[in-house]
């Protein structure tokens, strides 16, 4: 009996010691994984952001439940292992839960709101080369699709002066659409904003400075449609009768990456500025 206990905690021993081994080459390899798309996301390249965040989640999850794997083979943590691991699950499924919900949520406020607005606001997306980003031309195009037969209606393009650039967004976005024969005194320039925030307030200022009684009329916000649910939100939380223009989000994998970075930003919003 002696002996088959001897044998079994040595048996035990060299379990946990492999998986030991086995956790911290993992750990090793996840490390390196995230800090290389730290570096590509310091380099500034496109998107990288988004996949330092996909991988350090999706590491996180693997590498905890590998920790409660490895406890789970000592004798003297397997139950304290089991316990743990059973609310890791739960979390696990928790999550799971609301990443769908704020997904449907997100998809549920993708299409263009069919009615008579009052003014328009326009959000932006960035410049390259102080020309408007494909995302933000996409989002212009929609705008003058949408007042095509809406004359007169205001169109107050958002966007502050970003790093490099010469040119602040609004300014780039005006020239953008004068240049496709839209008046150039019905655009209104909102030139200091640097998040959609910003954007929407700075913007109802601007209406407020013109006359706009803001509590009584209709805004139509443009935006791709991934970001639109939370624009409107934005809007509303700011007291405006907020409507949504949806532009498309070009590429399927731009769509992947932005409906998914999405996700963590409604979560945000939802939770820390309510």
């Amino acid at each position: 009996m002696k002996e088959s206990n001897e044998n079994e905690n040595k048996q035990s021993k060299h379990v946990t010691a492999r998986r030991r081994n086995i956790t911290i080459v993992a750990t090793i390899i996840a490390a390196i994984i995230c800090g290389f798309f730290y570096i590509l996301t310091q380099l500034r390249i496109s998107h990288m952001h988004v996949f330092l965040m996909f991988f350090g989640c999706l590491s996180f999850l693997v590498l905890t439940y590998m920790v409660l794997w490895t406890l789970g083979a000592s004798e003297k943590f397997s139950r304290i292992a089991r316990i743990l691991k059973r609310c890791y699950f739960v979390c696990l499924i928790i999550g799971v839960l609301c990443f769908v919900i704020l997904q449907g949520l997100i998809i549920s406020g993708t299409r263009t709101d069919d009615v008579e607005v009052d003014a328009i606001i326009v959000l932006g997306a960035g410049l390259i080369n102080d020309r408007p980003s494909l995302i933000l031309a996409y989002r212009l195009n929609a705008t003058i699709e949408f007042v095509q037969t809406r004359d007169d209606i205001p169109i107050i393009v958002t966007g502050g002066l970003g790093p490099g650039r010469t040119i602040t967004e609004a300014e780039a976005m005006a020239r953008f659409l004068i240049e496709r024969g839209i008046d150039e005194n019905r655009i209104w320039r909102e030139g200091a904003s640097t998040s959609t925030h910003e954007n929407i307030n700075f913007a109802i200022e601007i209406m407020e400075e013109n006359g706009m009684d803001v509590e009584n009329i209709r805004v139509a916000i443009v935006s791709n449609e991934f970001h639109l649910y939370r624009a409107r939100l934005v809007g509303e939380r700011a007291g405006l009768n907020a409507y949504g223009v949806a532009a498309e989000t070009p590429g399927w994998h731009r769509k992947a990456i932005y409906f998914f970075r999405e996700t963590f930003s409604l979560a945000n919003e939802l939770i820390f500025r309510s």
